[in-house]
């Protein structure tokens, strides 16, 4: 089977200044990658006619699909349909089915449609349109010609076609029709040329309590770019997220790669392995072990700020957190926290605190101490830490500290209630 490659385009001057958040690029490539194509670039280019031009023939030189987002509005500034003309070699034509749906979408808005809306019903000409329900702006799907072709598109013997697809960039607009037009055609165009589909799928494990090196220095080999199933390390907020792609014919075959190199994980990696899953954290695992003991867990935070109260607020099940305070003072020994989770509706107290001020000179290293209380004797922990790093992270660090030290110790009971 082959695997196809694949580009991203993001257009649009707001993009290239900072102004939005491009968010269409990276769930186009989840997308792709759950489809078997293998993302190779992402691209954004501003709102000139010249530069989109160069980015889309330098796409079309290097992948075998390409999708854009962005540029197929009205105004004078969408380029994208008049950059695909030019680099396809063809002229712009009016498809009259685009048109009509446009005029209706203006008339069942009680509105008179404007004249340069027109344009948008303009296409390169043998190009195939995509059916835009919401919106104005259709989407164009067209082959353009490579080295080995004529310049209608057709290959030549030996020659390869770089298949274009232009999406709106409203996130809505574009995720609706990548899902009813845009994916079935990959997928025709997979095992037009393959004769079938190269499946990839990804799972990622999270870690905590450990650096990016130091990981990498736990790892080995496993990091290495040419091993199979590859390994990618990504930190975001103190966080480490080990990201396992396999590749394979079928299903069952990147499962087993995928599971396989999850235990060589585990087995390197050991108790900083927390979970797995994109958007699962530390807050996510403590909530799980709460909700397997049928206990309930309260907070404290002091200092110059809190974080714990505001992921665990957001927990499944809701029930597990009890609630949380912010104080300015330092919480005292074990007595003034068994006195606090007395008069709390909460099995369990976790108190930490104190997070620095982060508005000073220095990075906001400090000693922040943590500290467990459980109802019961002998269910009482702490521990004092040094703990900096750059001011963006010191805060979700000191959070995610005292939620791996709660965690490690309610594993460590090991079922007793």
């Amino acid at each position: 089977m082959t695997t196809l490659t694949a580009e991203v385009i993001s257009i649009g001057d707001e993009m290239t200044s900072g102004a939005r958040l491009d968010t269409n690029s990276p769930w186009l490539c989840q997308r792709l990658g759950e489809l078997g194509v293998m993302p190779r670039f992402q691209t954004m280019v501003g709102d000139s006619l010249d530069d989109n031009v160069e980015v889309f023939r330098n796409a079309i030189s290097r992948a075998d699909i390409v999708i854009a987002t962005g540029g197929l509005g009205p105004t004078a500034d969408d380029l994208t349909r008049d950059a695909l003309a030019i680099v396809a070699g063809r002229p712009l034509v009016l498809h009259p089915e685009s048109l009509a749906h446009i005029e209706a979408l203006f008339a069942s808005r009680a509105r008179p449609m404007p004249p340069r809306n027109r344009v948008q019903a303009m296409l390169p000409e043998g190009a195939l349109d995509i059916f835009n329900p919401k919106g104005t702006a259709p989407g164009i799907d067209v082959t353009i010609p490579t080295e080995g072709e004529t310049a209608s598109g057709t290959a030549k013997s030996g020659g390869r076609s770089s298949r274009v697809f232009a999406l709106p960039g409203v996130p809505a607009e574009m995720k609706e029709m990548f899902y009813a037009t845009v994916a079935p055609r990959i997928e025709a165009e997979l095992n037009a040329r393959g004769g079938g589909r190269r499946v990839i799928r990804q799972a990622v494990v999270k870690c905590f309590g450990v650096g990016e090196s130091d990981m990498e220095a736990m790892l080995g080999n496993m990091i290495a770019r040419d091993r199979v199933p590859r390994v990618g390390i990504t930190v975001s907020a103190a966080t480490i997220s080990l990201r396992i792609t396999a590749e394979g014919d079928d299903e069952s075959r990147c499962q087993e790669l995928i599971e396989s190199t999850r235990r060589e994980i585990v087995e390197r990696a050991g108790d900083y392995v927390f979970g797995e899953g994109e958007e699962f954290e530390l807050h996510h695992a403590v909530a799980a072990i709460l909700q397997s003991r049928a206990e309930r867990l309260a907070t404290i935070e002091t200092g110059h700020g809190s974080v714990l109260a505001g992921w665990l607020s957001g927990v499944a099940p809701r029930h597990v957190y009890a609630g949380g305070e912010i104080i300015a003072r330092p919480v005292g020994g074990e007595q003034e926290l068994r006195d606090r989770l007395v008069r709390s509706d909460a099995d369990w107290l976790l108190s930490v605190g104190d997070y620095p001020d982060l508005g000073g000179d220095g990075d906001g290293t400090g000693k922040v101490r943590i500290a467990l209380c459980g109802r019961g004797a002998g269910r009482y922990w702490e521990a004092t830490q040094t703990i900096g790093g750059h001011p963006s992270i010191v805060h979700p660090r000191i959070g995610k500290t005292g939620l791996a030290f709660a965690r490690a110790k309610l594993l460590g009971l090991a079922g007793d209630k």
